[in-house]
C-alpha cells in the first residue's frame, strides 16, 4: 500500500478478503491483513475494531456481493434464484461458507438480503412470522449445504459408504445410495423445495 492511498474499512475488508481466497480462514487475522497492506496491525484495528468485527465485516462484503437485479416476478421463485446467488457468493470465496456461518452480521449487504427474501415470501402470502423463520430455516440450510461442499475432500462419498457397511445402519444402509449420489446442485434444489413447500 503506497502513502497515496487512504486506508479504510473498505480496503481493509478487501484484503482479509483476498487472504481469505489465497490461504483460507484459518489465516485470517489482523497481523496477516496488516502484513498484506503493510501497515501496522493498529492502523487496522482502527478501522474494524477487532478480529470479530473484522468477520463480520467480511461476512457482509459477501452478502453485498448479491444481486437483486434481475429478479423473477413470482414470489416462490425469487426466494429461490435470491437462495441460488446467496450459495454462489458463498462458495466463490474459499471457506466463505464457514465464514459467514460463524458471524453474525447486522450490516447493510446482510440486511439487504436478508430484507428481500422477507419480502418475496411475503409477497407469496407468507405471514411477516412464516417469512422470518423461513429465512432462518433457508440461510442455516444454505450455509451448511455450503459449508459440506467446500469442505468435503474428493471421494469422501465413499467414507459413508465404508462406514455404513461396517455397522449395523440398516435404514442408512437402504437409503445409502440417495445420500451419496445426489450431487450438491440436486441436494440443494430439493432442500429449498422441502422448506419452501
Amino acid at each position: 500500500m503506497t502513502k497515496r492511498q487512504t486506508l479504510d474499512p473498505g480496503t481493509v475488508v478487501a484484503a482479509a478478503l483476498r487472504l481469505l481466497d489465497d490461504q483460507g480462514l484459518e489465516a485470517v487475522t489482523t497481523r496477516a491483513v496488516a502484513g498484506l497492506l503493510g501497515v501496522r496491525m493498529n492502523t487496522v484495528l482502527w478501522h474494524v475494531k477487532t478480529k470479530a468485527g473484522l468477520l463480520e465485516l467480511m461476512a457482509d462484503a459477501i452478502a453485498a456481493e448479491i444481486s437483486l437485479q434481475d429478479l423473477p416476478a413470482s414470489p416462490p421463485e425469487r426466494v429461490r434464484e435470491l437462495m441460488r446467488r446467496y450459495r454462489r457468493a458463498l462458495t466463490s470465496h474459499r471457506d466463505g461458507a464457514a465464514l459467514v456461518a460463524g458471524t453474525y452480521a447486522a450490516e447493510p449487504g446482510t440486511l439487504r438480503f436478508a430484507d428481500a427474501v422477507v419480502a418475496a415470501l411475503m409477497d407469496g402470502g407468507a405471514t411477516p412470522r412464516e417469512a422470518a423463520w423461513t429465512l432462518n430455516a433457508l440461510a442455516y440450510f444454505t450455509l451448511g449445504l455450503a459449508q459440506e461442499e467446500q469442505g468435503m475432500p474428493a471421494g469422501d462419498a465413499s467414507r459413508l459408504r465404508d462406514a455404513v457397511a461396517r455397522g449395523s445402519y440398516p435404514a442408512l444402509r437402504e437409503a445409502l445410495g440417495h445420500l451419496t449420489d445426489a450431487t450438491f446442485d440436486e441436494r440443494f434444489e430439493d432442500g429449498l423445495t422441502r422448506i419452501l413447500a
